[in-house]
């Protein structure tokens, strides 16, 4: 059998004048941290003084032993990912170069390795400096930044955005090492997983072999006690092995039942049964169609349509090596616990780890995979076609096996930035991307992956005569919505699918305090500025609150009431989407994490702790929602029931006083089928206040409920907040119960000011008088009682006033 001997030690990496010990996997930034070169560029603004690390070339050089195998001749050196422009040199001899991080390259080495020691080098060069050379000779094409990210194929928020740093980086990025086989191998394994319509599986493999021999060969391949097994004859290197499944257990997302995974093993032998390469992986049986009638744009997993409570997802560290399987784990996890179930991989970062979408498919969450490109003109040219086609071709075949993979989309607004955005002009008759996304990427996928769907873009109607953002049809980005126009513009929105819509707020205050060394913070302060990526983001903060909110008195109330504002705007877009159901059938949120401390979209912040956000999710997507919408004759209670059961019982509605006191009251039935929706208008004695400033409604079915404010905020005259507040020692922490004795509006509970490794189980709790509500706090921390239940940590909204 051949052999595989990984490359991760003895490296050195050498450039502008040092010398230090490498990692690999890893990459220049992380070195150049570890020895204490650079500070850490997420803290302060360091950031700003380490621009020369993207325009200096590096070398990385390690030397190690070889004796060759008479048994195994060929000798191939495997880079999974080199960051991004190299030349790879052994013994002193050019063996190849790269010019792509979102593919892999395997060279052969066998006449170029020896017996003993070996020196192998690869020599990176600037990939900003790269960029502007291309431009250069390519002539430039509009983009969203200042940066040459669209001539170079490599992650593009590397660049920076607006949530991320500039760091450039470069450096062995995935593994490196050495293969090392003899009569064959296999080359490629592309799995075809469909259902038939009977609920048997079936598996096509398409497997090619690359051999070094004339003798026949054996494929075989096993799942779920079926095996076949194919000869290649000496003229063959090709073969289709099918296996049939009989009614095997469906792969589900987590929303609608559990996620079975199946091992499928392939193994190429000799004829006398000497084991010369194996691929193991693990398959879903399930299918997948995308339903466009009519502009629709429905999902639709084992013939059962879906409404998509997604978020976004951009690369989980601006410097992606640190990124581990563990990581991907808890943030993913962190999704399903906020009843999320579709990620969309965004398309200015990575076609990521094999180790992401094995979570996805462990969790059942769905998985729409954007191309790598985003916000720019990319051009057509060679040798950039080239490379677009080759990592296309890798990567749909690298993830064919994968369930939780539903769909592929071409591009991240690129089409819309054509329509909208000045482009034209610009570009003239010079290349885009239109080849790509039209021509290319749909043939890559209907050639090698037709299970899956493809779409040419996010943003894309459907067709070329309709606007690519129009509502009414396909995916749509909705963005005026924080950049020009307040949170309650979403309801004039009726789509059919949003795949992005976001709101701002800042991290959790102990991601803020570890990153910013700011005395005293405050919303303009040098460092807090600095982790502020967005044009004018601080003002667009200011004017959402002071469409809602009361007026900030300091710091700790801006940065309570910008998350409360963040969780209520997203909540709003959320349940408004939700009730449209099934005209719409999707909301993906941008965005669930963040790749560093700062100011952005997330619902978990670049340490990885929870904003309010989070926990407005888990609500908006629960199975079952209850929601107050306004209609055209009124306030209606939309009930949603997403669940795998249906939802019966009753719905209790009350227009009550800020005291609690019910002025009005009505009670209708509910029986609600699985994944669907119904509207009940409210009666003209609920729908209307006495007073808008001091009444609410309040919808209750279940443990389900809903509550609807005639008035802004900043409009009621909420009484100083009045509550009694215990807090009892339990194992893992403490529980911190309320009972209010006035209203409390979005009561919210803030440990990690006091031990910024606590969690709260709950947060943005309206209480009415006499209700109580408890706080589970984890924590492996001695807290105290009374900073437990006193501002900053204890809030509410009425708590900030004069």
């Amino acid at each position: 059998m051949g052999s595989y001997r990984a490359l991760h030690d003895g490296w050195t990496l050498t450039g502008a004048s040092h010398e230090i010990e490498a990692a690999v996997p890893g990459c220049v930034h992380t070195d150049l941290l570890a020895a204490g070169v650079i500070d850490d560029p997420f803290l302060d603004d360091n950031e700003l003084r380490q621009e020369w690390i993207g325009r200096t070339d590096w070398v990385y050089e390690t030397t190690f032993d070889w004796q060759p195998d008479e048994l195994a001749p060929r000798t191939d050196l495997v880079c999974d990912g080199l960051d991004t422009i190299a030349a790879l040199t052994l013994n002193g001899t050019e063996i190849g170069r790269t010019a792509n991080m979102h593919r892999g390259y395997r060279f052969d080495v066998a006449s170029k390795v020896k017996p003993g020691a070996n020196t192998l080098r690869v020599a990176f060069t600037s990939a900003k400096n790269h960029a502007e050379s291309e431009r250069e000779r390519l002539g430039d094409r509009p983009n969203a930044y200042p940066e040459p990210f669209n001539f170079i194929r490599k992650m593009a928020c590397s660049f920076g955005w607006d949530w991320g740093p500039t760091l450039i980086t470069a450096g062995i990025w995935r593994p490196i090492g050495l293969h090392t086989w003899g009569a064959g191998r296999l080359a490629r394994v592309r799995p075809l997983v469909t259902v038939t319509g009977d609920g048997d599986g079936r598996i096509e493999l398409h497997v090619d072999v690359e051999r070094a021999g004339t003798d026949p060969l054996i494929l075989t391949a096993s799942v779920a006690g079926v095996r076949v097994e194919h000869t290649l004859q000496p003229d063959e290197g090709t073969a289709v092995l099918v296996l049939d499944v009989p009614q095997p257990a469906l792969w589900w997302p987590h929303s609608l039942g559990d996620a079975p995974l199946h091992p499928v093993d392939v193994a190429l032998t000799t004829t006398g049964g000497t084991s010369l390469d194996e691929w193991h992986r693990r398959v879903g049986f399930r299918t997948v169609a995308l339903d466009t009638t009519d502009g629709a744009f429905t999902l639709a997993i084992n013939d059962v349509p879906l409404f998509a409570r997604g978020v976004n997802w951009i690369p989980d560290d601006a410097l992606v090596t640190r990124v581990t399987r563990a990581r991907l784990a808890e943030r993913l996890t962190e999704a399903v616990a906020a009843n999320v179930d579709t990620i969309r991989v965004w398309g200015g970062g990575l076609y990521e780890s094999d180790d992401f979408y094995e979570v996805c498919d462990e969790l059942g969450l769905l998985v729409l995979q954007d191309f790598p490109f985003a916000c720019a003109a990319y051009p057509e040219e060679e040798p950039l076609a080239s490379e677009v086609a080759a990592e296309a071709r890798e990567n749909v075949v690298r993830l064919a096996s994968h369930p939780s993979l539903v769909a592929w989309t071409g591009n991240n607004e690129n089409i819309w930035g054509w329509h909208d955005w000045d482009w034209q002009p610009a570009l003239g008759d010079r290349t885009w991307g239109a080849g790509y996304y039209f021509g290319l990427l749909p043939s890559v996928v209907g050639d090698l992956d037709p299970t899956r769907p493809y779409w040419p873009g996010s943003p894309w109607s459907g067709d070329h005569d309709t606007h690519p953002n129009e509502p009414s049809r396909g995916t749509m980005h909705i963005w005026d919505v924080w950049n020009r126009v307040d949170y309650t513009r979403y309801r004039d929105y009726q789509p059919r699918f949003v795949a992005e819509f976001g709101f701002q707020a800042p991290p959790a205050f102990a991601t803020l305090r570890r990153a910013i060394s700011d005395e005293p913070l405050t919303p303009s302060s040098p460092g807090i500025a600095h982790h502020q990526k967005a044009i004018d983001g601080n003002l667009k903060l200011e004017r959402g609150l002071a469409e809602h909110l009361p007026v900030p008195r300091d710091f700790d109330d801006w940065h309570f009431l910008t998350q409360v504002n963040q969780a209520r705007a997203i909540a709003l877009g959320v349940e408004h989407f939700r009730s449209l159901r099934p005209y719409c059938m999707g909301a993906v949120v941008w965005q669930l994490n963040d790749c560093w401390p700062v100011t952005s979209w997330s619902a978990v912040d670049g340490d990885g702790r929870r904003k309010p956000l989070w926990y407005a999710l888990r609500h908006g997507y629960a199975d079952r929602l209850l929601t107050v919408q306004p209609r055209p004759h009124g306030p209606a209670v939309i009930a949603v029931n997403d669940g795998r059961s249906r939802w019966t019982g009753e719905i209790e509605v009350t227009r009550r006083t800020l005291d609690g006191d019910v002025l009005a009251k009505s009670v209708f039935p509910l029986s609600l089928e699985p994944r669907a929706s119904v509207t009940t208008p409210l009666p003209p004695d609920i729908a209307t206040p006495g007073d808008a400033s001091a009444e609410l409604i309040v919808v209750t079915a279940g443990s389900a409920r809903a509550l609807w404010f005639f008035a802004e905020d900043k409009q009621i005259n909420f009484p100083i907040p009045g509550y009694d507040a215990e807090v009892a020692p339990v194992d893992g922490g403490y529980d911190v119960t309320v009972t209010a004795r006035t209203v409390l509006r979005d009561l919210t509970i803030f440990p990690d000011r006091l031990d910024p490794g606590a969690v709260a189980d709950s947060a943005l709790v309206t209480l009415l008088p006499g209700e109580t509500t408890t706080f589970r706090v984890r924590t492996d921390a001695t807290l105290d009682a009374a900073g437990l239940t006193a501002r900053p940590v204890l809030r509410c909204v009425n708590d900030v006033r004069p």
